[in-house]
């Protein structure tokens, strides 16, 4: 997140037809924004601006293969992949406009885990596998008009990339885009960056992938789900590079011992070095989850998944529930009343205290229920005070209005 001050600054930028709200992420090779989309009649749309940095933009081998790659990503219309919803260049920079997916990455849900001391399910981890997979076999069988097969490999499964909603819906991100990044990275002398740990051997090595490298990169990420434990580790890059390719892998039952043999068995097979000796396709590993979940006392919806998320991150949710009422800017609070029908114009405004902090206007309207409205302009902090009052009578602002007012006028007649 940046700060406030950035924040502000963030607030009154526009990108294109974007507003830019919040910074949400930063890299090498691009920043992330929450954004919103505005439309005709007053519609909004928040989504997430993903902006190239400039500099690349001088790079033209990194910029075709991440336009190439950004536009067989935006084909991919499935529910378990962020959609793209616009690519194209304003001033220097690319930029992707994709779905935004209130929720958490799971690269801060298994930390968030530990941290509170709710264990992390297998169950859940499964849950969320099986998801993956459906949308991996998705894409790595997606054809052309013509019925050509694309090709299309994510190349960076990882707890960063795989986010849950709030809704308990799982959402791959990012499809494509390490391809394009890692000829950025392959321009510096062939050195290997990113998130190396959750790479395939034939990655690492510099081989031509498949989607078979995927089923492996998904191996690896359920391992830490199920162990706590980073598969791969070293003193530096090239230290990692070598137990991807020639280290042993343990069971994860060696470090716990509570992990089902059938578990056990899908994972080491997603885990094979050699591909030819993996799962054949993303569909066939969703298939042996399915079967072992189908199988279990418990078998999670994504309504489970839902509540399980929603209870690890209370806290943040209500900070972010705080937050967000005090952003949000005071809207005129619109109440009626029963009174006379009058045709006589509206008053003007008035002011009251010569500081411009209050403004009251009447507006008689004429309508078939003899109702008049009156509208009302609060300061930010007494609009403030009226939602925290509302939100805890579990009423209405324009309740709460009618209240005081009837009250007073009780007590001047």
């Amino acid at each position: 997140m940046v700060c406030s001050d950035a924040k502000a600054k963030l607030m009154a930028e526009r990108f294109g037809g974007y507003s830019l709200l919040e910074q949400i992420g930063v890299g090498g090779m691009a920043e992330v924004f929450l954004a919103r989309h505005s439309g005709v009649e007053g519609f909004e749309k928040e989504i997430v601006i993903k902006r190239i940095r400039p500099h690349l933009s001088a790079i033209p081998s990194f910029v075709n293969m991440f336009l190439g790659e950004a536009k067989l990503a935006a084909q991919l219309n499935h529910p378990n992949i962020v959609q793209i919803y616009d690519l194209g260049k304003i001033k220097d920079s690319f930029f992707i406009a994709m779905e935004y997916v209130p929720g958490r990455d799971m690269s801060a849900v298994i930390p968030k885990s530990k941290a509170t001391a709710i264990p992390f399910p297998v169950e859940y981890a499964l849950k969320i596998a099986s998801n993956v997979c459906e949308a991996l076999y998705f894409a790595h069988t997606k054809a052309d008009a013509l019925g050509m097969p694309l090709h299309i490999v994510h190349r960076d499964v990882s707890p960063e990339n795989i986010r849950v909603a709030w809704t308990g819906t799982v959402k791959i991100l990012d499809f494509g885009i390490a391809k394009a990044a890692t000829q950025l990275h392959e321009t510096k002398a062939g050195e290997i960056k990113g998130k190396l740990i959750y790479m395939s051997p034939e990655q690492v090595m510099g081989k031509d992938v498949d989607h078979r490298s995927d089923i492996f990169s998904l191996g690896v990420v359920l391992y830490e789900w199920f162990t706590g434990l980073k598969l791969f580790s070293g003193e530096n890059d090239l230290a990692i590079m070598n137990n991807i390719i020639e280290g042993k892998i343990y069971p994860p039952s060696y470090f716990r011992d509570d992990i089902p043999a059938e578990v056990e068995s899908i994972l080491m097979k997603a885990l094979e070095k050699e591909p030819k000796r993996r799962y054949a396709n993303a569909c066939d590993m969703q298939l042996d989850i399915d079967t072992y979940l189908a199988g279990c006392e418990f078998t999670p919806s994504n309504i489970h998944l839902a509540n399980f998320m929603k209870q690890l991150f209370k806290d943040e949710l209500a900070a972010e529930k705080e937050r967000r009422l005090a952003e949000t800017p005071p809207s005129p609070a619109r109440f009626s009343g029963a009174s006379p029908k009058v045709s006589a114009p509206p008053p003007p405004p008035i002011q009251t205290g010569g500081s411009g902090e209050l403004e009251v206007s009447a507006e008689v309207l004429e309508e078939e229920d003899t109702k008049d409205a009156l509208l009302v302009a609060l300061p930010p902090e007494e609009m403030h005070k009226l939602k925290r009052m509302a939100i805890a009578k579990s009423t209405t602002i324009e309740s709460i209005v009618k209240e005081i007012v009837a009250t007073f006028l009780k007590f001047q007649s």
